[in-house]
């Protein structure tokens, strides 16, 4: 696959360059663990780096067949010093940080707005000494250690955008997200050539609205291709599914022309950039099990829930993760919500038996996640466990998801908000899920879009007490980490708010990008509510 995947790269590129093809011969593209080998894999497990995505994200100082030879003539010699040669030989970036609030106490609403500026990265330029993917537009990272767009951030920093009047660069990401749907059939986890493998929880229809709701459906309609292209991506192989084969990448047929989706990741190895992790989790298994377990950890990184007890089979332990025997609850309303989105902008273009045929699927696909993820005992949304046939009965955020899509009737969306009030909700916001396991997405962990998105589907569902609270706790933890600390960060503590949030593969990062949106975007609302 890898293998393949390169060939790929290098076809795009040739077709990208082939106008000036005699003057810029095709370079191919950086993709650090393959083209450095057994260097990369002794960089990584000697902990060079405190982070291995730094290392993933390094450049090269001179091409990489030129470091890797120098590497086995010198690596015997005596006193080599494999950290010195790193540093010798690539150019190591730095995190980015977010400097403290300024002595003049800028308000937290406006320490967001004026730092949009540090977050944004102009045009890429394609090198063949590094892993970043170019994308042709300015663009918005999320601060840390992610220096490069990511997929489902972007909506939620996008929402902020908004609030913040930078529709220019809301453009931006969209028009980049088109151009990478349009370049590699998909919108990739992030703009590296690391995470060609797998994308991201499907907000690309979501953004896409967005951008109708300032500039019309004309305007939405213009991305009716790339939109076409990204929901084919994800049901790929729909058509070749049986009893027998009940699954092919990311589609599942649950049952008679019933079907759901689920993450997947098309590489069976460790990722690059968490490559020690990977490598050291695996150790003493068969390699058939190795495999699996990799594609599994991969398949929850496309999750944008990487990790959760949502993914393990004992509910507690990392190695127990089965991610791709799981139909989630949040990604397929994600996907019901493309193909209400394709419907009607193939409604507003005239292309009625589309419309139709869209119209359809995205109803039978609400049937099937009441009829797979509904939970009546618990009165709640679960994840469905395919290959068991049965839910999974692990209580999350991703229950929210239904609510903000409408999926559920009155009754349903009554006994979630219960379970929320009762079980999920924290003197800071709700945490991600329940169980206590040490993993970033589970208690007590609190994350900006589930908040927004917990606050929207509460909405749909005239839970309007609820939601107002939720909104209230969430922006008061914000403000007080803001007041102590001077920063936006990733994620929080929402069950003790004097405490950072824990857990994860790296400490807790500041920029930062979704949380700046989704503070924007609810304090806009909350103005706007006041007002009323």
């Amino acid at each position: 696959m890898q293998k393949r995947l390169t060939i790929l790269i290098m076809f795009l590129l040739f077709l990208a360059g082939c106008k000036n093809a005699q003057q810029n011969p095709v370079r191919v593209a950086y993709v650090p663990d393959e083209q450095l080998g057994e260097l990369f894999h002794e960089v990584q497990m000697a902990r060079i780096f405190q982070d291995s995505k730094t290392f993933a994200d390094c450049v090269p100082r001179f091409a990489p067949e030129e470091i890797v030879k120098a590497f086995r003539e010198k690596s015997n010699q005596s006193g080599f010093n494999l950290k010195d040669f790193v540093y010798s030989h690539f150019i190591v970036p730095e995190p980015m940080t977010v400097p403290p609030a300024p002595p003049e106490n800028k308000s937290m609403s406006e320490h967001i707005r004026t730092n949009w500026a540090r977050l944004v990265r102009p045009p890429d330029s394609l090198s063949d000494r590094s892993s970043r993917l170019p994308l042709p537009y300015a663009y918005v990272v999320p601060g840390g250690r992610f220096r490069e767009i990511y997929y489902w951030d972007t909506y939620f920093t996008c929402l902020g955008l908004a609030a913040s009047g930078r529709w220019d660069l809301v453009g931006n990401m969209i028009r980049n997200f088109a151009h990478l749907i349009d370049q590699y059939g998909f919108i990739p986890n992030g703009n590296r050539t690391y995470y060609l493998t797998r994308s991201q929880p499907p907000f690309f229809s979501h953004m896409v609205t967005l951008w109708g709701g300032f500039k019309g459906m004309d305007s939405a309609a213009v991305y009716l291709p790339q939109l076409e292209k990204e929901y084919a991506f994800w049901m790929e192989g729909k058509s070749r599914l049986n009893d027998e084969n009940p699954a092919y990448r990311r589609v599942v047929r649950v049952g008679h022309s019933l079907y759901l989706n689920r993450y997947w990741d098309e590489g069976e190895k460790p990722r690059p950039e968490s490559y020690r992790e990977d490598f050291e989790l695996a150790q003493g298994l068969p390699e058939e099990e190795k495999k699996k377990l990799y594609r599994n950890i991969r398949a929850a990184c496309e999750s944008g829930w990487d990790f959760s007890s949502r993914w393990f089979a004992d509910g507690k332990n990392l190695s127990s993760i089965i991610t791709t025997e799981i139909t989630p609850v949040d990604l397929n309303s994600l996907l019901f919500h493309l193909e209400q989105t394709l419907a009607a902008l193939h409604t507003h273009r005239g292309n009625t038996s589309r419309a139709e045929a869209f119209q359809k699927l995205s109803h039978k696909r609400r049937e099937t996640i009441n009829m797979f993820c509904w939970d009546a005992a618990k009165g709640f949304y679960t994840d469905y466990h395919f290959t068991e046939k049965q839910p999974t009965g692990r209580l999350s955020m991703a229950a929210v998801y239904p609510l903000w899509m409408g999926l559920c009737d009155s009754l349903q969306g009554a006994k979630v908000t219960e379970r929320l009030r009762k079980d999920l909700l924290s003197e800071g916001g709700m945490a991600a899920a329940l169980t206590r396991t040490g993993q970033q997405w589970d208690y007590p962990n609190g994350w900006p879009p589930l908040q927004w998105i917990a606050v929207q589907g509460l909405r749909r569902y005239n839970q309007q007490a609820l939601a107002d609270e939720l909104r209230s706790r969430w922006l008061r933890l914000n403000e007080r980490v803001y007041k102590r600390t001077g920063r936006m960060v990733e994620k929080y503590n929402v069950a003790d708010m004097s405490l950072e949030a824990g857990g994860g593969e790296y400490p807790v990062q500041d920029g930062f990008g979704w949380t700046n949106g989704v503070a924007l975007s609810l304090l806009e609302e909350a103005g706007a509510r006041a007002a009323q």
